[in-house]
Parts: C-alpha cells; sequence; structure tokens
C-alpha cells in the first residue's frame, strides 16, 4: 500500500524554511540595540582590565629579575672597579688616585651612555593596550553620536 505525504509549503522565497516572526516595534529594536551596546562596553572593559593585568603582571615579573640582576651586576662591579684601579697604578705606573680618576671617568661615560639609552626606550614604552584602548574608544564615539 502506497502512501502519499504532502509536500510541505513553500515559502515566498523559495525555501522550506518558515517565515520569520513578525517584526519587533522600534521600541523593542531601540532596546536591543542599547543592550548590545552596554554588553559590548562591558566586554571591553573587561578585556581592558585583563589587558593591563597580564600586563602589570609582565612588568613585575621584569622588575624582580632587574633588581637581582642590578645588585649583582653592582657587586661584580665594585670588584671589577677596584681590580682595573690596581692594575692601572701598578701596570702604568701612574698615582693611585690618578687611575681611580681614569676608572671613575670611564664608568661615568658608560652610565651616561646607558642612562640616555635608557630614557629612549622608556620613551617608546607604551604601558596601556593600545588595541583594546582605540576599540572601547571608538564605541564610546559610535555611542555618543
Amino acid at each position: 500500500m502506497a502512501t502519499t505525504e504532502a509536500a510541505p509549503p513553500v515559502t515566498y522565497d523559495g525555501t522550506n524554511q518558515p517565515p520569520a516572526s513578525a517584526p519587533a516595534s522600534m521600541t523593542g529594536l531601540v532596546s536591543g540595540i542599547i543592550n548590545d551596546a552596554q554588553t559590548l562596553l562591558r566586554q571591553q572593559a573587561e578585556m581592558l582590565k585583563a589587558e593591563l593585568r597580564e600586563d602589570f603582571k609582565r612588568s613585575k615579573r621584569a622588575a624582580e629579575f632587574g633588581a637581582i640582576a642590578i645588585v649583582l651586576t653592582t657587586v661584580g662591579a665594585l670588584g671589577l672597579v677596584t681590580a682595573l684601579a690596581y692594575v692601572l697604578s701598578e701596570q702604568l705606573h701612574v698615582h693611585m688616585s690618578t687611575a681611580w680618576a681614569i676608572v671613575g671617568g670611564l664608568f661615568t661615560a658608560i652610565g651616561v651612555a646607558c642612562g640616555a639609552f635608557s630614557y629612549v626606550l622608556l620613551e617608546r614604552f607604551n604601558p596601556l593596550p593600545d588595541k583594546t584602548f582605540n576599540a572601547l574608544k571608538e564605541n564610546v564615539t559610535w555611542q555618543t553620536k
């Protein structure tokens, strides 16, 4: 026994999908847009917080190792400076105060050069997360128009 099945009704656009629900009211649409914008701003604020936390964690870790490096380098450099002053005095047969002046001047010049380089590096560094900040700024601008 053969059965015949009724074909599903075809909508106006030729698909077998049911038509979309009736259009929402203008108030509902505006309310939905405002809710979406608020959700977007909250998400971007959370992303900004997360990026800042990550940047601060990295900076803190770098500062910890930098502090250890400074202490150890200072101790080692003091020993080398003392040795260098004694070597200059013994090998070049200069007075000890002259040897110390030469070593002091050399390390002062190196220190000034390192300080200038550090200043240039810090001027290029931007601790704010640019991508999130710019997206947040763009969204706030969009909402206020």
